[in-house]
C-alpha cells in the first residue's frame, strides 16, 4: 500500500523540492501481517541480546568496541576512509599521523553525549541540534556544517545543484514545519511497536535533511538513541550503521521508496537490519565471553602480584584493544620498564601480538582475538 509521506512542488529557481505532509500520515502502521511478524522477530531478538549483556561482566568495556564498529560504518558511508583500527589508535594516543578516523571519534563522543543527556533532558530537536554541535564541530572532515543549527539554506543530494540532484529535501520554511511534526512524533504516545517507530523516525529525519551536513551520521546516532529511550536496551549494544553499509545501495534506495510513498518497503529492510544485526551481536556477546573467561584463567597462573595487575590490564584492553607502554603505565601507574614487562607477559601468554616486528621503540601491541571478533 502506498503512503503519500509529501510530493514534489516546482520551485521558482527552477528546481522540485520535496514538501512533506502532515505527519504521521493516515494509515502509516497499516501494515501486512508479514510485516507485523518480522517486527516481532525483531523485538524478539533485542530482547534476547539485552539479556545476554546483562550477563556480560565489565559490559561498558565492551560497549565501547561495539559503538566504535558503528562509528565506522556511519562515517565510511558518508565516506570516511579511515578504519576502525585507525580510530582505535588515534584514541589510545599512539597513530602516527593524522587521518579522517577524527569523525569516528566525534561520533562516538556524539552518541555519548546524547544518551548521557537523554537521562536529564527530553528529547527534541534542541537535543538532535546538540548532538549534531558535537558530532560536525572540530571533525576533520566536516566544512561549513554550521554545526548545532538546523540549516537556513536549501541542500541537496547528489549532483552540482539542485536542478541536477538525485534529491531535493524541503525548502526551509516546509522543513520548519516538517520539523515540528516530527517532535511532535517522538512525544506522541502511539499503540504502536517502538521499532516500527525508530524506524519511521529514521526515515523522515533522512527525508527531512534539517541539516547542511551530518543528516545520515546524526540519523544513525538517533535510531541507537531511541533503543535505549524507548526501553528496548538497556545499554547501546544494537547498531545498524554496518548492515546499512554492506547494503549501502539498497539502503539510499529504501530511503527514497519510503518518501516516493512505499513506506513498508523501508520498514521491511529496516526490520531485516535489526533481525541480521541482532543475531550478529548476540553471537558477538557469546564469543566475548568465552574469550574473557580463557584470557582471564591464563592470567590468574601467574603469581599473585602479576595476576592482580594483569586482570586490572584486561579488563582495560576490551575498551582499548590497541596499547602502547604508556597506556599500562596511565593504567597501573607502573614505570615504563615495569609496563614493558607487564606487555612483555601478555605477549608470552598470548594474549597481545606486536602491532610491527620492525619498530625498535614504542612499539604498540593489539589484541588480535578480540579485535578479530568484531571484524
Amino acid at each position: 500500500m502506498k503512503i503519500e509521506i509529501g510530493r514534489y512542488q516546482q520551485q521558482k529557481e527552477d528546481y522540485s523540492a520535496f514538501v512533506p505532509g502532515a505527519f504521521p500520515p493516515k494509515g502509516i502502521f497499516d501494515y501486512a501481517q508479514e510485516t507485523l511478524i518480522k517486527a516481532a522477530e525483531a523485538g524478539h531478538l533485542i530482547g534476547k541480546l539485552d539479556g545476554i549483556t546483562h550477563m556480560l561482566p565489565d559490559v561498558d568495556f565492551f560497549l565501547y568496541m561495539f559503538v566504535a564498529k558503528d562509528a565506522t560504518s556511519s562515517a565510511q558511508i558518508e565516506g570516511t576512509k579511515a578504519t576502525i583500527v585507525d580510530a582505535i589508535e588515534m584514541d589510545a594516543g599512539i597513530a602516527t599521523q593524522q587521518t579522517d578516523a577524527s569523525d569516528i571519534l566525534y561520533y562516538i563522543k556524539a552518541l555519548h553525549y546524547g544518551t548521557g543527556r537523554l537521562k536529564e533532558f527530553p528529547l527534541s530537536l534542541r537535543l538532535i541540534r546538540e548532538i549534531h554541535s558535537q558530532l560536525i564541530e572540530g571533525a576533520r572532515t566536516s566544512h561549513f556544517a554550521d554545526p548545532g543549527q538546523f540549516r537556513r539554506s536549501q541542500n541537496w543530494i547528489g549532483g552540482t545543484a539542485p536542478s541536477n540532484a538525485s534529491y531535493v529535501p524541503p525548502t526551509v520554511d516546509e522543513m520548519n514545519r516538517a520539523l515540528s511534526d516530527f517532535e511532535k512524533f517522538l512525544h506522541a504516545k502511539l499503540q504502536a511497536p517502538p521499532l516500527l517507530r525508530i524506524a519511521l523516525t529514521h526515515a523522515q529525519f533522512e527525508t527531512i535533511h534539517p541539516f547542511l551536513d551530518g543528516n545520515g551520521r546524526t540519523g544513525r546516532l538517533l535510531i541507537t538513541m531511541l533503543l535505549c529511550h524507548w526501553n528496548l536496551l538497556e545499554r547501546p549494544v544494537l547498531f545498524l550503521s554496518s548492515y546499512f553499509k554492506k547494503h549501502q545501495k539498497v539502503y539510499y534506495s529504501k530511503l527514497d521508496s519510503y518518501h516516493d510513498g512505499q513506506v513498508e518497503e523501508w520498514i521491511n529492510f529496516f526490520l531485516d537490519g535489526v533481525i541480521e544485526t541482532a543475531n550478529e551481536s548476540i553471537k558477538i556477546s557469546k564469543q566475548i565471553t568465552t574469550l574473557r573467561v580463557d584470557d582471564m584463567a591464563k592470567i590468574q597462573s601467574l603469581a599473585k602480584r602479576e595476576s592482580v595487575s594483569g586482570v586490572l590490564i584486561l579488563r582495560k584492553l576490551f575498551s582499548s584493544p590497541i596499547i602502547g607502554t604508556r597506556n599500562i603505565m596511565e593504567w597501573t601507574g607502573f614505570s615504563r620498564a615495569g609496563a614493558q614487562k607487564a606487555i612483555d607477559r601478555f605477549v608470552n601468554l598470548g594474549i597481545l601480538q606486536v602491532r610491527d616486528e620492525t619498530e625498535k621503540y614504542d612499539r604498540s601491541y593489539t589484541y588480535d582475538e578480540y579485535l578479530n571478533i568484531f571484524f
